[in-house]
């Protein structure tokens, strides 16, 4: 019997560069946060040579924390070892008719703070080390709340990619957003991390107006310093960066999920 676990993740900023036709024709720029909530996987083989597999998640599929690319690598990483299993899985997930990206697997397979780097289906995973005094920050500071709206992000994807070409200049600002943030992190600039997050959720709203339609409530929050949807939006969890938080916790009409960062990426037990 194998068994594993991986962890889903907090995209702070770049987002939607990751997925094709963009990062084929432009290239895309991701930085995401592992987190200690974990998608499970174990397979065995039972008397009569036949393979059996199982697998489960601590947060909701459709939540925007990139749970099926959590799945889908412990699960790969189950049957067939844990080199290889973030690709392994992102084609799976192909198959199933899921357009989006790859950032999930890679942080789901490597853990920590990642600035990932998209062209072509080449990733580039560069580890983001701002020091503790960051860290600490960023998980006492960034709420994660839960709407309890749930989406299918390929779904979501589909209806964006359809109108390419008039969307094309906000995936531009969406993955600069993504490089600013891997700056800000890197040398922790508070204010720039704020400020990269708050020009990619611009950005999104440029997309579709109704990916951020369930979290406008938070620009009424004086505290709030910046939001995001997570995932491709339009429900599931939101990232609240509050220079208040236990404020802004009591104000938001939302379930909100403890959270630290996840070091160790996939793990096979």
């Amino acid at each position: 019997m194998v068994k594993t676990r991986a962890p889903v993740r907090i995209d702070l900023a770049g987002g939607w560069s990751d997925a094709p036709p963009f990062c084929e024709q432009v290239g895309g720029d991701v930085v995401n946060i592992a987190i200690n909530h974990y998608a499970h996987a174990e397979v065995s083989i039972d008397e009569n040579g036949m393979l059996q597999s199982s697998y489960s998640c601590e947060v909701p599929v459709g939540s925007g924390l990139g749970s099926s690319g959590a799945i889908n690598v412990a699960l790969m990483a189950a049957i067939k070892g844990a080199e290889g299993s973030e690709e392994l899985a992102y084609q799976f997930e192909r198959l199933l008719g899921n357009h989006g990206g790859r950032q999930d697997q890679w942080a789901a397979r490597n853990g920590g703070i990642q600035h990932l780097k998209f062209i072509g289906d080449q990733v580039d995973s560069l580890p983001l080390q701002p020091g503790e005094r960051f860290n600490r920050w960023i998980e006492s500071h960034l709420i994660l709340a839960d709407t309890g709206i749930r989406h299918t992000s390929g779904d979501l994807h589909s209806s964006v990619w359809a109108r390419y070409d008039e969307v094309l200049p906000h995936l531009m600002a969406i993955r600069q957003s993504g490089r600013d943030m891997a700056t800000a992190v890197q040398i922790d600039d508070r204010y720039k991390v704020c400020g990269a997050m708050k020009a990619y959720t611009e950005s999104v709203g440029k997309l579709n107006p109704a990916l951020n339609e369930p979290y406008l409530l938070l620009d009424e929050m004086s505290e709030v310093m910046a939001w995001k949807g997570m995932g491709a939006a339009a429900g599931g969890f939101v990232g609240i960066i509050s220079r208040e938080p236990e404020k802004t916790k009591a104000a938001i009409p939302w379930d909100v999920l403890d959270w630290q960062i996840d070091t160790e990426g996939l793990v096979i037990l």
